[in-house]
């Protein structure tokens, strides 16, 4: 039996909020129910969970203490980055050993086109974009780290390439670096819109959701699950955890298996057309090579996207605005001066390998999550691949492999010190830019 406190979740004020539309709240469960399998999380893992559950003719329940996309899925910047956080193929089979490195390398090279394929499929409304990731390179080590990273994974089908001097300030808009790698595959969505486009597919397909419903204990009774919320309970074969930077103690030793790390997003006013047209001119995302990178994004309505990385407030706002703006305007100058209308956060989880995890602590129960910053593409490939394993999969013939949840090493104190050695890699990013 595991149980947790109710939680009572606030949602920031965000861009993605302010122009996802009207949606009527999820309503609240109420009473008890029967499924084939509850999704805990309301999230891109879960929808797209749920969604190919549903697909399959499984009666799918989702609950969420929030509501639709209310954690990172409906927080994040948006941008769809295929690729795994690993400079070389090397560093990844090391890890993964040869077997899972093919497969694994597969999934998230095509993870991108995974999803936009998914969003046409179903007539998702969410700005989609495929352009390309622009990653710009802030030193020279940097750029040689880059270039054997482009020779590497290009003999895996990457398509990557070299940009530097006029070209990229020309598709960048910016002089703050010297050379940088596109990947064509990536691009962007507007995140919330994309959460709700799914969650409204599932629905459609027959899974029911439920919002402010968090689940304060979850127990086996046999060969079943029960998950209980305030207001009611869910009785189903499987149960599918997806609740990734947010995981809190439903599940014991789930939390302390991730890092929680803060990245947070600002966004301008609809900006001039001169100004606009001057940054990111064909619709690429950019992100840099630094510690603590920045991420950053052209909007539809002529608005800019800025993220990087924060720090948590104990009454759920965030630090770390001011220093980001301060960044948006040394790479593009040309923002000097323009209203930063939005300010918002989250929390996404970070493993120790940078891999995403998936684990099967029990029987009927699946655990994906540990994103590192790359999971508006990856999580949709963890749901899909977790309702495979639901509809009778071979767990050894997965993409990613089944592991037991192991405690961060250090983890107490790397979140105690989390603050401080954010402060000390901006400044060593500084010195290293100078």
């Amino acid at each position: 039996m595991f149980d947790l406190p109710v939680a009572r979740p606030t949602w920031p004020d965000s861009l993605w909020k302010a122009t996802a539309g009207a949606r009527d709240a999820s309503p609240v469960l109420q009473g008890d129910m029967r499924a084939d399998v509850t999704v805990i999380g309301a999230g891109f893992t879960g929808l797209r969970c749920a969604l190919a559950l549903a697909e399959a003719g499984s009666r799918v329940v989702v609950l969420d203490a929030g509501d639709v996309g209310w954690g990172a899925s409906g927080r994040n910047g948006g941008q769809v980055n295929p690729m795994l956080p690993h400079n070389t193929p090397a560093m990844l089979h090391k890890i993964l050993g040869a077997t899972y490195f093919d497969r694994l390398t597969q999934a998230s090279l095509t993870s991108a086109d995974e999803l936009f394929a998914l969003i046409r499929q179903y007539g998702i409304a969410c700005k989609p974009r495929q352009a390309g990731w622009l990653r710009v390179n802030h030193n020279a080590t940097a750029r040689r780290n880059a270039e054997a990273g482009v020779k590497a994974w290009n003999t895996f089908g990457a398509g990557m390439y070299h940009v530097d001097g006029p070209e990229l300030e020309r598709i960048s808009g910016s002089r703050a670096y010297a050379s940088g790698v596109v990947t064509p595959r990536g691009g962007a969505v507007q995140p919330l819109m994309l959460a709700r486009g799914v969650a409204s597919a599932a629905i459609a397909r027959g899974t029911q959701i439920f919002g402010q419903s968090p689940v304060t204990a979850l127990r086996k009774d046999g060969d079943v699950w029960r998950a209980t919320t305030p207001g009611g309970s869910v009785t189903s074969d499987w149960v599918v955890v997806a609740t990734n930077g947010y995981s809190g103690e439903l599940l014991p030793g789930l939390a302390a298996s991730v890092l929680p790390l803060t990245p947070i997003q600002i966004a301008t006013e609809p900006l001039p057309d001169e100004v606009v047209d001057s940054i990111l001119p064909e619709g690429h995302t950019i992100s840099d090579s630094r510690r603590v990178i920045m991420y950053a994004r052209r909007e539809a309505d002529n608005r800019m996207v800025y993220g990087g990385v924060g720090k948590p407030r104990r009454d759920g706002t965030f630090d770390g605005f001011d220093w980001l703006i301060r960044d948006a305007e040394r790479v593009f100058p040309q923002l000097k001066g323009q209203r930063w209308r939005y300010r918002w956060g989250g929390q996404v989880a970070v493993t120790d390998d940078h891999l995403p995890h998936l684990h099967e602590p029990r029987s009927g129960m699946l655990v994906g999550l540990g994103y590192n910053g790359r999971g508006v593409a990856l999580s949709h490939v963890m749901g899909r691949v977790m309702a495979e394993r639901i509809l009778g999969a071979d767990p050894a013939a997965l993409p990613f492999p089944v592991t037991q949840a192991r405690a961060f090493p250090l983890g107490r104190t790397k979140r105690l010190g989390l603050a401080t050695a954010v402060r000390l890699m901006k400044l060593m990013d500084y010195l290293e830019t100078r």
